[in-house]
């Protein structure tokens, strides 16, 4: 399948292999490289930023794709991308999955307000001036919104591209991102969801995204808001735990941090420390 992009350019994206995926290519670049898609949630990336100054190992290495030359599109991991960047990190750890290699999947989250007021919420949208609120389902709808009693409303605005709409977007998502808790959910079911978080008062759904719409949001710096782009890889390299302070190093080129790595996974594997799990799971000290 593939699908054009803004700037004319053609990608070609295989369906999710469903057969078991390879090791991961776990790679140390220049911190540089990296392009996200979306904003950082500042609700994340400022504890995390306090955590990665004190800690000693970096553990889920963000989710990059290869983007022209020597440069990367951040598919999962832009609050730990920030991170870096914000504590003058020269080089980080990041696992490469193409979306071509048939392993990555994109799909959409949920977003829920929670600790808030609907009244509240409403309002200060309507304040944004250039986006309508309309009830029932709109099909040419930014986003809509689930309530409690069950009544659904439409986020509407005059946007003609993409990019436009993920400006609209990311004015509605700082609402709530800078006035309530925000949490994300692959849930469907609006009963379940309700059910296993209390104090939400809102879910946002968005349109989906295609992976050409991701591409050009970090080209174009189009940024999505934080958390709507949910990318599934297949073998996600999870509690790696290298050590940071080979990557604080300003002194070690990054050809010699990347053999050292290779050495260092060599030694994982030999040692039978990398266990693969091919079913789908929940990690519960995140």
């Amino acid at each position: 399948m593939g699908y054009h992009a803004p700037d004319g350019e053609h990608y070609y994206f295989m369906p999710l292999n469903q057969t078991d995926a390879p090791q991961p290519d776990l790679r140390i670049v220049l911190t540089d490289s990296l392009h996200p898609h979306e904003d950082h949630d500042s609700q994340r990336s400022q504890p995390l930023m306090e955590r990665l100054a004190s800690e000693t190992v970096v553990i889920n290495p963000p989710i990059v794709a290869p983007m022209g030359a020597s440069q990367f599109l951040v598919l999962d991991g832009a609050n730990r991308f920030h991170a870096f960047s914000y504590l003058n990190y020269p080089h980080i750890l990041v696992q490469v999955a193409p979306y071509e290699n048939g392993y990555v999947d994109l799909k959409t989250w949920r977003h829920l307000v929670c600790d808030w007021q609907v009244d509240l919420l409403i309002e200060h949208i309507k304040q944004l001036g250039d986006i309508q609120i309309v009830k029932g389902q709109v099909s040419s709808a930014i986003a809509h919104i689930l309530l409690r009693d069950e009544s659904v409303l439409a986020l509407v605005s005059p946007v003609e591209n993409t990019h436009e709409r993920n400006a609209a977007l990311r004015q509605v998502v700082r609402i709530y991102q800078q006035n309530a808790t925000l949490q994300r959910t692959a849930l469907v079911e609006p009963s379940e969801i309700w059910t296993l978080h209390p104090t939400a008062i809102a879910i946002f759904e968005f349109p989906h995204y295609q992976p050409a719409d991701i591409i050009a949001a970090a080209r174009f710096n189009a940024y999505l808001p934080p958390g709507i782009s949910r990318h599934i890889i297949q073998g996600r390299a999870l509690k790696v735990n290298y050590p940071l302070a080979l990557l604080r190093d300003h002194n070690t080129s990054l050809s010699e941090k990347n053999e050292y790595l290779r050495q260092w996974v060599q030694a994982k594997l030999t040692a039978r420390q990398v266990r693969y799990y091919a079913e789908s799971s929940y990690l519960f000290d995140e």
